[in-house]
């Protein structure tokens, strides 16, 4: 047996690894995620030699944990590529020779600089000391000859090494003799099975605690496409998101540049409540070589795209990689944008080659594919993959795009209209869709909130202008013929457009401060009036979510039109030429303005509406029996 030499680590470098013990990990269970990592490269170097040698390889690689409940005590073996001396004290011992001036400086720097030494072998295995008052690590070279050594730590003051002539199989052992208030929790062997299930599923060798092999389910982002069948696919989309169906859809990519990454996606049948508990049930879990290092990160695609379950793997990013550090990482954003394009083209693809199938990807995640509408940089790509219900689709349920709009749109006609409403019956009689349905111009349907910011945020389409059917221009829709003739009353004579003018301010003076103007509507024609924002920019709909928003529970002071046409208001016209002062006039200004309120959902007490109907028909039933006498 060799002699046993001590080495003392400086106090710079015991400051140091308490700031790798007790700051760099937030989750203790992560030193055992660490070295099953250094097992792994161990045995991939294993492989590797073997490969490049040509020899045959007679011993089995694997990862065997074991632990000692009465000693208090976790091994980890492998039988991988092993250490000498030297490789040891470079390898488990590079904190100690690092150079004590630049570890110095990264201490003092803080914890980003001290990111910079994430990944070697050196700081992972450190982490052991989180839950150890010692290690062992006693371990042979694959080399010819080569001894076993002995190394032993307690992690701060010194670490010993000595020479075995013990005939041991190459490979490493570690063995952690834990703290003692933390004994009971890692010599647990289910609690180890969870770890292991948790963190290191997916390593390519096997991993057993005790004698049951515990990684069992086969890595399939980093197997070739075509070598997997859908009912592998299906069963690793089960295993990782605990869905009984089949995924709707699945996502399988392999990328060199600008980023060396795999990624295996799927998209399920049914969505999650995009507003509720289901909203933070998102995101990618990310790993380094097959080694989780963060479940569902929320970082790799946008919320909007958050009904993408999957896997990422990449060989580029750090293994001992922090949480906060990732969310500056660089190469994280490349690998986002990445992932963000090729999702999206994935889309738009399905649309193309199959309209009903991607229509059934709407329904189920399309209210939080609309959230994309803050995505900017992907404007185009995401204005092209919307679906929106629409007045030219017989089916109720069916979903147009805005290319397709544009292929039914008139000749001449370069905007796409929208209106926003609580139900399609509802849109089917709004007084602002009258001339729409006269000119038969399509007319999108919105039914949800956010469809509105969506338009607001997009304006426009291929050149073609995104118009509140509500402020559309008059003059832009009376160049289209009208379907069907219009049973429309004799134009009013020139003695008449001043009463008209007239009954319109009597109108006004009635309504007071409650509208901001009274004025004829070009764009009525079955329906007395209707109500218009004032600004004409603003839409009623986005004014109304605005004012909940800002819990603004105020009535909305807006322009009152006036169909000219309508017979209601041709009879108020007679009724004012007979006399001026007729109560009749207040009572039907009052009633068709709270009738348009009512429509618009502004309406928050209709006892004096609910009155006043009642008292006209008492009155007009009274001359409707005198009539029939």
């Amino acid at each position: 047996m060799g002699k046993k030499t001590t080495h003392k680590f400086k106090a710079e470098v015991s400051q140091l690894l308490d700031i790798l013990v007790h700051s760099l990990y937030t989750n203790k269970e992560i030193f055992l995620r660490e070295l099953i990592s250094n097992a792994s490269d161990a045995l991939e170097k294993a492989r590797f030699k073997g490969q490049a040698e040509g020899a045959e390889d007679t011993v089995a690689p694997e990862i065997r944990i074991t632990c000692d409940a009465d000693a208090g005590t976790l091994t980890i073996t492998d039988t991988g590529v092993g250490m000498t001396r030297d490789e040891l004290m470079r390898n488990i011992g590079t904190i100690a020779h690092s150079g004590t001036a630049e570890l110095t400086r990264l201490a003092g720097e803080g914890k980003e600089s001290l990111d910079a030494l994430i990944g070697r072998f050196g700081v992972g295995f450190y982490s052991v000391y989180m839950v150890a008052d010692e290690v062992e690590v006693t371990t042979r070279s694959i080399e010819p000859d080569a001894k076993p050594v002995v190394w032993t730590s307690d992690g701060r003051t010194d670490y010993k090494l000595q020479e075995l002539d013990e005939d041991l199989p190459r490979g490493t052992k570690i063995v952690v003799r834990l703290k003692e208030d933390l004994a009971s929790q890692f010599t647990n062997a289910a609690h180890l099975k969870h770890i292991v299930n948790k963190h290191s599923n997916f390593i390519n060798f096997p991993i057993y605690v005790g004698d049951e092999r515990v990684n069992t389910i086969q890595a399939l982002w980093r197997e070739p496409k075509f070598q997997i069948t859908s009912e592998q696919y299906a069963e690793f989309y089960k295993f990782l998101t605990f869905d009984p169906d089949d995924p709707f859809d699945t996502l399988h990519t392999s990328v060199d540049a600008p980023v060396q990454f795999n990624a295996l996606m799927f998209i399920p049948k049914h969505g999650d409540d995009p507003f509720g508990m289901g909203r933070e049930n998102r995101g990618l879990d990310l790993y380094v070589r097959r080694v989780l290092i963060e479940k569902q990160n929320k970082d790799l695609l946008p919320e909007y795209l958050g009904f993408v379950k999957g896997v990422v793997d990449t060989e580029d990013l750090p293994l001992n990689i922090s949480r906060e550090t990732l969310q500056d990482n660089i190469l994280m954003r490349k690998i986002s944008s990445t992932l963000v394009k090729q999702v999206l083209d994935h889309l738009a693809k399905m649309a193309k080659d199959d309209a009903d199938r991607y229509a059934d990807f709407w329904r189920a995640h399309g209210e939080l594919f609309k959230a994309g509408y803050m995505d900017f940089l992907n404007k185009d790509k995401f204005a092209g993959l919307v679906r929106f219900h629409s007045s030219g689709l017989e089916d109720e349920k069916g979903l147009t795009s805005f290319a397709d709009y544009i292929t039914r749109a008139k000749e001449d006609q370069k905007e796409i209209y929208y209106a926003y409403g609580p139900s399609r019956e509802a849109l089917n009689l709004s007084p602002h869709l009258e001339v729409f349905r006269r000119k038969g111009v399509e007319v999108l349907y919105l039914f949800e909130p956010i469809d509105e910011f969506v338009m607001d945020a997009l304006r426009e389409f291929d050149g073609w202008s995104l118009v509140s059917a509500e402020h559309a221009d008059p003059a832009k829709l009376d160049k289209f013929e009208s379907l069907e003739a219009e049973d429309k009353p004799e134009p009013l004579s020139d003695t008449e457009k001043p009463v008209l003018d007239k009954l319109l301010a009597r109108m006004k003076d009635a309504l007071g401060d409650a509208v901001t103007e009274v004025k004829a509507s070009a764009r009525l024609s079955r329906s007395p009036v209707c109500l218009a924002n004032p600004d004409g920019n603003v839409t009623s709909s986005m004014d109304k979510i605005m004012r909940v928003m800002s819990k603004d529970s105020s009535i909305p002071k807006k322009i009152l039109e006036v169909n000219p046409d309508h017979p209601l208001v041709r009879n108020m016209l007679t009724i004012l030429e007979r006399d001026e002062n007729d109560p009749f006039i207040e009572q039907a200004a009052n009633q068709l303005y709270e009738s348009a309120l009512l429509l618009e959902g502004y309406l928050t007490d209709p006892h004096a509406l609910v009155g006043r109907v009642q008292d006209l028909l008492t009155k007009s039933s009274g001359w409707y029996v005198a009539s029939e006498k």
